[in-house]
């Protein structure tokens, strides 16, 4: 059996038990290693972190004392620490479940200070504010979670278990939106709500910095398959396979742009990953992606920066 079969019923099988998210990170942390902070996992959020930091500076206000919300929690607050060490006066992330925890977030501050040790985070954060890599090393010194909380928060990290369609922030209150390879798990209906959510809350000034994966996720760990493979699939037979810890809602480039016009944001910059058109070619692409062009079916990542018309 392929690996990526296998993958599929085990986590299909985990989304009907209870605590199914915590059964899947020990799934994923002994089984397929997905979950460990490795120096690759942090590098590639740094650069995640780079690029959201790099556009809010380029598209709108000064990078001192701005609001973030990010999009998608996760294991380890990476890039909301890299906002943090860049001027970001309050930080949000929000998630449907709580899937970090103190020891996370102390593994996070570890990976900076090594990396700062070894002058490596320059690289990625040029402008990072010494002093407040000097507040994250305080924090490690303390032991006490209910203490390390409460200093966490009070330096200005806020992580929220929420729906993202329906938050309880004000009006024009967020200067930077952000989302690192979290839109593609989300299913449309869903998107489109917390398209309009962001709409209230983005200011005049600010922008969207979103990072999309659209490959088929199962190819990250199985190499006998495409990143294109979940296309071969119709609606109602991807529904077999698909599950409620990793859902993929397989959009295209071309879904993406629609999302965004049809809840008025303007598309800044796109910067796409093209793939591999022969890979397309050579499968049998099912409706309703076989509509589009073999070329934006082919576009694998993106980085989409906008603002609200």
């Amino acid at each position: 059996m392929k690996k990526w079969i296998l993958k599929a019923i085990i986590q299909k099988s985990i989304s009907f038990l209870p605590y199914k998210n915590k059964i899947n990170y020990l799934f994923q942390k002994y089984i397929t290693k997905g979950v460990v902070l490795t120096d690759d996992l942090f590098e590639d959020r740094l650069i995640h972190a780079s690029n959201h930091i790099r556009y809010f500076s380029k598209f709108s206000s000064d990078l001192l004392g701005f609001t973030s919300l990010e999009l998608g929690t996760g294991w380890y607050p990476i890039v909301p620490i890299s906002m943090y060490l860049c001027g970001a006066k309050t930080i949000y992330s929000i998630d449907i479940e709580n899937l970090t925890s103190v020891k996370k977030q102390k593994e996070s501050i570890l990976k900076f200070i090594e990396w700062t040790n070894t002058n490596k985070i320059q690289q990625y954060l040029p402008k990072i504010k010494t002093e407040r890599l000097s507040e994250l090393k305080k924090l490690m010194s303390i032991k006490d979670e209910t203490e390390f909380t409460k200093k966490w928060n009070s330096i200005g990290f806020n992580f929220i278990v929420q729906d993202a369609r329906h938050l309880s922030f004000e009006d024009a209150s967020m200067d930077l939106i952000h989302s690192n390879n979290t839109f593609e798990h989300v299913y449309p209906e869903t998107l489109d709500g917390i398209l309009k959510e962001f709409k209230r809350l983005l200011k005049k000034d600010g922008i969207m910095s979103h990072f999309i994966d659209m490959s088929d996720h199962f190819a990250h760990l199985d190499k006998s398959i495409t990143i294109y493979n979940y296309l071969r699939y119709s609606e109602s037979k991807w529904k077999l396979i698909d599950n409620s810890i990793q859902p993929q809602n397989r959009w295209r480039i071309n879904d993406y742009r629609k999302l965004y016009a049809a809840n008025n944001f303007t598309i800044l910059e796109e910067l796409n990953r093209p793939g591999n058109e022969d890979e397309v070619k050579s499968i049998n692409i099912k409706p309703p992606f076989n509509q589009y062009s073999v070329k934006d079916i082919a576009i694998s990542h993106t980085h989409i920066i906008a603002k609200s018309l």
